[in-house]
């Protein structure tokens, strides 16, 4: 079911894999917190890791990622009163992500959010995402 984005903003919250390419997005309103997307980014998804800025730096994504023990490499938040160690050169390689939505917003209809619906809006992604991996 889709909803016309009128004039609000439209966030994009994206799971790509360790060569850069996309294996899921999800669409949230631009105020909405990216953490409630994440749920159902990685749900049913493998994966031995992830790497996300402090914007992902919930308990309940570090214990979601622990309980499948998959290796926490998030930016931590200052006030976090146990910090966790995260190793630093694997946070090196997130500017894969942000290379991709760099690659992304190379395309207009994308970075102006042309699109009326979620529904064209997310096509356009896929459109987009896949231009990208055959480069």
């Amino acid at each position: 079911m889709g909803k016309s984005r009128g004039g609000w903003t439209t966030k994009i919250l994206a799971l790509t894999d360790a060569l850069g390419n996309l294996v899921r997005f999800e669409l949230l309103p631009g105020q909405r917190y990216d953490t409630v997307g994440v749920a159902p980014l990685i749900e049913g998804i493998a994966f031995e890791g992830l790497i996300a800025d402090k914007a992902f730096d919930a308990n309940w994504i570090i214990a979601e990622l622990d309980a499948r023990g998959a290796q926490v490499v998030i930016s931590q938040r200052p006030h976090r009163l146990e910090p966790r160690q995260i190793d630093t050169e694997i946070y090196k390689w997130r500017h894969l992500i942000e290379n991709f939505f760099g690659k992304l917003k190379e395309f207009k209809r994308i970075a102006l959010r042309a699109c009326k619906t979620d529904e064209s809006f997310a096509a356009m992604i896929y459109v987009a995402a896949t231009i990208i991996a055959s480069r």
